[in-house]
């Protein structure tokens, strides 16, 4: 067990030594995680889409606000479930694969410690990234189409109650969890990660650079709210963190002056970190 584990873990479900298992399952490991992930998508989106033609059978307009929700209940809230559970079933595991309880005070620690790490490695990185290089960042079109529908302040409840917990249990509890199993703690945290934040590219518009400098970016938090999961053995650790962490960028969003050029900047580079 390596240094980034707890003393629980040895008798967690999803928890293994990275020794412990053949190197040739490892391949296999990372891509059935892969898999899962695209799945995930796969299913998200086809959920959303039963949602919307419900939606205009009912006789409702399918408005720019009316698609973003309905996409974040198909996606995250019923699609990742969806493949979560898919995954624990037919993989012949109980559903304590993916740990999770009311957060005890030191599980709270690790939320408010996760989130604020979360938000100033990102800022860092962001500093960094602007420092080095001069291309505009990508553009990210869910946050764009919030902001133009006046659905930013709603986007802060949703991000706790959807985004969070959906993408938690699909890239935490699930993919980081399987590959805990055949990986050390740190191994599967950047296998996870490599999966997570690319899957983001679905959602921006820019050039290749700006996609790729974005995603690097998207990867910090990815990896704090891995490190979370693992030290807590409690999805809804990471669960909170990742909501708390966009619901307040979208936050800064809806709230920050976008009369000067310098702050639109920020404001979309933040944005594209949805």
């Amino acid at each position: 067990m390596d240094s980034l584990s707890t003393d629980a873990d040895a008798s967690s479900p999803s928890a293994g030594d990275g020794d412990a298992t053949s190197s040739g399952s490892k391949p296999r490991a990372v891509l059935v995680a892969f898999g899962v992930a695209i799945l995930g998508f796969v299913v998200g989106l086809a959920v959303s889409l039963v949602l919307m033609g419900v939606w205009v059978a009912l006789g409702f307009e399918p408005t720019t606000s009316a698609v973003l929700v309905l996409g974040l209940v198909g996606l995250q809230g019923i699609g990742f479930g969806l493949v979560a559970y898919a995954y624990v079933h037919f993989s012949g595991l109980s559903f304590d694969f993916v740990p999770v309880s009311v957060p005890s005070l030191r599980d709270a620690g690790y939320v408010v410690g996760g989130y604020l790490s979360a938000f100033v490695l990102v800022l860092a990185a962001l500093a960094l990234v602007t420092t080095l290089f001069t291309t505009e960042p990508a553009t990210n079109e869910g946050a764009q189409a919030a902001a133009d529908s006046g659905l930013l302040v709603w986007m802060i409840p949703l991000s706790i109650l959807l985004i969070g917990p959906g993408e938690e249990l699909l890239f935490r509890g699930i993919i980081q969890g399987s590959l805990r199993r055949h990986f050390s703690a740190a191994g599967a945290i950047v296998l996870a990660t490599a999966m997570f934040a690319p899957a983001h590219i679905l959602s921006l518009s820019g050039s290749l650079q700006a996609a790729a400098l974005t995603i690097s970016v998207l990867s910090v938090p990815s990896l704090v709210f891995g490190f979370v999961y693992e030290r807590t053995r409690n999805i809804a650790v990471p669960a909170l963190c990742h909501g708390l962490y966009n619901a307040t960028l979208f936050g800064i969003q809806a709230a920050a002056p976008t009369s000067t050029e310098n702050a639109s900047g920020l404001l979309a580079v933040l944005a594209a970190l949805l």
